[in-house]
């Protein structure tokens, strides 16, 4: 009897000390959960089985993957689609990966057209490089020559990106557009302007449907950046002449001005031009300026304005400031001819400085 108590109480003890165990873990595991809940890792679903069939088929796949295109040495080769755009004389390096027979190099035609091997001709003018990169690749696989082509153009020459500068510049002509470039660093390429050039410079983008673009640039570049502006392959920048203002007769040093940037009064050109003589005509002054029915005279009150009593007369491009000689009558009756005579010669002199 006392054998059987002896054994229940042990079996109670057992099962009692099985609870405390099972109840001691499931309380543990609650408090990692809670407080940390961060560190807790999801059960991550179970994996199928591989069949040896799909391994080898996932190896064929890797070694069959074309490795990445590698970029070209040129910088041009690199630019983004909307710049860079294959055109007549560029010379182009094609590859076709792992068909070595195939590498080639090609120019384009002056129709756009380029030869290549198995495919014959193909238009790749005014398209980008990964343009033409995907349609020789469609030109390949739709013919059966290549599964899967992955081809890889170079430009070598770039003879259609370059960026022309004409007009009143040092050294005008054509200069590549390779990488970023600005607008003063293509001037300071072309070895800066001429005496006589204007800053009003206009650019034509090739491939823009709006008018040229105009900017204003100081006399000094250096003064003002924002006029800096971006200079894409095939513009065409155009410096022009700057506008000449005649001042002639009784003045210290007749001269053809230029009027580079802005625009010059009245005051401002006779003070370039040396000032008034002491025997000049102060009230005969006028300004002689050519419009559509022929040359017209327009008198100028040059001792009211010396005075601050009249205002300041803005000139205009080709105007001759004519100041004539005070009692000389031969000079007054024929004050018009002599003022286009020295304005033509003042001409000649300004146009070879």
């Amino acid at each position: 009897m006392e054998f059987g108590r002896f054994r229940f109480a042990r079996s109670r003890g057992l099962l009692a000390l099985c609870l405390v165990l099972l109840w001691g873990s499931e309380f543990k595991a609650w408090a990692q959960q809670t407080s940390s809940p961060a560190n807790t890792v999801p059960a991550l679903p179970e994996a199928e089985p591989i069949s040896q069939a799909a391994v080898g088929s996932a190896r064929s796949t890797d070694s069959a993957k074309p490795t990445p295109r590698a970029r070209s040495a040129n910088p041009a080769a690199n630019e983004g689609s909307t710049s860079l755009r294959l055109g007549p004389g560029d010379l182009l390096e094609v590859g076709v990966y792992n068909v070595p027979e195939l590498a080639t190099k090609a120019r384009v035609g002056n129709s756009g057209d380029v030869y290549l091997p198995l495919i014959d001709y193909v238009h790749l003018g005014d398209l980008t490089v990964e343009e033409a990169q995907a349609l020789i690749e469609k030109r390949l696989e739709d013919g059966g020559f290549i599964r899967n082509a992955h081809v890889t153009i170079f430009l070598d020459e770039s003879a259609s990106q370059g960026v022309t500068i004409l007009g009143e510049i040092s050294k005008p002509g054509i200069y590549p557009a390779i990488g970023e470039r600005k607008l003063y660093d293509l001037i300071s390429a072309a070895g800066g302007f001429t005496p006589s050039a204007g800053r009003k410079v206009s650019v034509i983008r090739q491939h823009s449907q709006t008018g040229p673009i105009t900017v204003n640039l100081p006399r000094n570049l250096a003064d003002d950046m924002n006029d800096n502006i971006e200079i894409l392959p095939g513009d065409t920048i155009t410096v022009p002449r700057a506008p000449i203002i005649y001042v002639v007769g009784d003045v210290g040093r007749p001269a053809g001005l230029l009027v580079d940037n802005g625009s010059l009064t009245v005051l401002q050109a006779l003070a370039l031009a040396g000032g008034t003589n002491r025997t000049a005509k102060m009230g005969g002054v006028r300004i002689i300026r050519k419009g559509p029915e022929g040359m017209i005279e327009t008198r100028v009150p040059l001792k009211k304005m010396l005075e601050a009593k009249a205002p300041d007369i803005t000139l205009q491009a080709d105007d001759i400031l004519f100041v004539p000689l005070s009692g000389a009558r031969a000079a007054a009756s024929t004050g018009l001819n002599a003022a286009i005579s020295a304005a033509a010669g003042l001409a000649i002199i300004a146009a070879h400085p």
